[in-house]
């Protein structure tokens, strides 16, 4: 049983004298309940063509898989986290590319088609560029969360523009409230959170291609249109008035107790910007929308760059090329390979031709809309950019920054580590 693809749509075809079944074999990153959520996907996929397949997880993905790579063993399928990961061993000739008309497909299916294909799309090692990757599962990250009977009770509404999210800031403080809590505490790994609305800052003041630029250091980390991204965060973390605990506050609140604040009476702040699993986080018995809920981190209305949406998510690729693999991401075009996961838990999804109702919780459906609301998605920056800056100098830099450096001298601090490992 094969697999045909026509006119870009994948579509199922028993094929006479089709070749026997093959066994695929798929790597990746999921244990626990998603390595059970991924393999009812894989599940269906065996039963729609007849090949058989093995699951390994692993929470060494990222060197394993190399090792393998290199070592003439890697599986068909591998999952990457990380998009540059993959463009590495794209270049080092150890990823296949897609089959002709997936890009196409992707532009035409998947809400913000344009972003998804470009962030599959790597240089091989002939130089040339072609998609490599097949995004399957998302995370949103652009989201702003709040306690509605808080919002109820003194009378404010959802803001859906920048505009009125800064007016509504403004008016929690009229009112005697503390708008945000911020957190940048993360043991190791403290900064990062301010690195994430530092991206959705670029995303709603500059266009993608700025954006892009930015992340591959093109468009120096000391640009202006850089800086004023920082600024653009400054503008909420570093006012004594909107942050819970005050500015200083900011760098030592650990991003995990940052939310608590919303469910303290009085509220000691209002709203708490992060992404979609911070509920995890929440006080034990909080039920996401009702007791908690979460809306759009608004873009601009003056700026018209649309509707960016910043997050992360996993690309397959074929790591081990065979007829099978092809037909794995052929089936990963259908609505049946989405919706299987989107009935169980933790799976977000642009592809357009989805049946939203069959999410499993309201709440991703929620989250699922701006996704497929998005006009822009990119993929969080600082994932993308080399370790030694997107998970280092760029954290320390933004933990210096609310302690009162400068954005200016802090950007210049970044671009100088990233000139040091040219």
């Amino acid at each position: 049983m094969k697999f045909k693809l026509y006119a870009g749509a994948a579509t199922f075809a028993l094929m006479a004298g089709a070749a026997q079944a093959d066994k695929v074999t798929v790597f990746g990153p999921w244990l626990g309940p998603d390595q059970e959520n991924v393999e009812k996907v894989l599940d269906a996929f065996a039963a729609a063509t007849g090949h058989e397949y093995s699951y390994v997880g692993s929470d060494s993905f990222e060197q394993q898989i190399r090792i393998d790579a290199e070592a003439g063993s890697a599986p068909n399928i591998a999952v990457f986290p990380q998009p540059g990961l993959a463009a590495d061993m794209a270049k080092s000739g150890f990823l296949t590319p897609l089959a002709d008309g997936t890009a196409d497909w992707v532009r035409d299916n998947y809400a913000a088609g344009q972003s998804w294909v470009d962030l599959g799309t790597y240089a091989g090692p002939d130089g040339q560029d072609h998609l490599y990757g097949f995004f399957y599962k998302v995370d949103v990250k652009s989201l702003v969360w709040y306690v509605p009977e808080n919002f109820e009770d003194a009378g404010y509404e959802i803001p859906t523009t920048m505009e009125e999210l800064k007016a509504l800031t403004d008016q929690i403080v009229a009112d005697g409230g503390t708008p945000w809590c911020i957190g940048l505490g993360s043991g190791g790994a403290t900064g990062w959170p301010a690195t994430d609305w530092v991206e959705d800052m670029m995303l709603r003041t500059q266009s993608p291609e700025d954006y892009d630029a930015w992340v591959t250091n093109e468009l120096k980390f000391n640009d202006p249109k850089v800086v004023a991204a920082i600024e653009e965060f400054g503008a909420f973390a570093r006012n004594d008035d909107y942050v819970a605990g005050g500015a200083g506050a900011v760098a030592t609140t650990d991003f995990r107790d940052s939310p608590k604040g919303l469910f303290s009476s009085p509220p000691q702040c209002y709203m708490h910007r992060q992404a979609s699993f911070i509920p995890a986080f929440f006080p034990e018995g909080t039920v996401v929308g009702e007791d908690a809920d979460f809306f759009y981190f608004p873009a601009y209305e003056s700026k018209d760059l649309g509707s960016p949406v910043l997050g992360a998510g996993t690309l397959w690729a074929i790591t081990n090329d065979s007829p099978a693999a092809h037909d794995l991401i052929a089936f990963l075009q259908t609505p049946e390979a989405h919706e299987t996961w989107m009935a169980l838990s933790g799976f977000l999804t642009p592809h357009k031709g989805v049946d939203t109702s069959v999410f499993a919780d309201p709440t991703l459906k929620k989250m699922n809309d701006i996704l497929l609301g998005a006009t822009t998605f990119r993929f969080d920056g600082s994932d993308l950019m080399p370790g030694a800056v997107g998970a280092g100098s760029f954290w320390t830099g933004m933990v210096d920054y609310v302690g009162g450096k400068s954005a200016q001298e802090v950007a210049d601090e970044i671009q100088a580590s990233w000139d040091a490992i040219k």
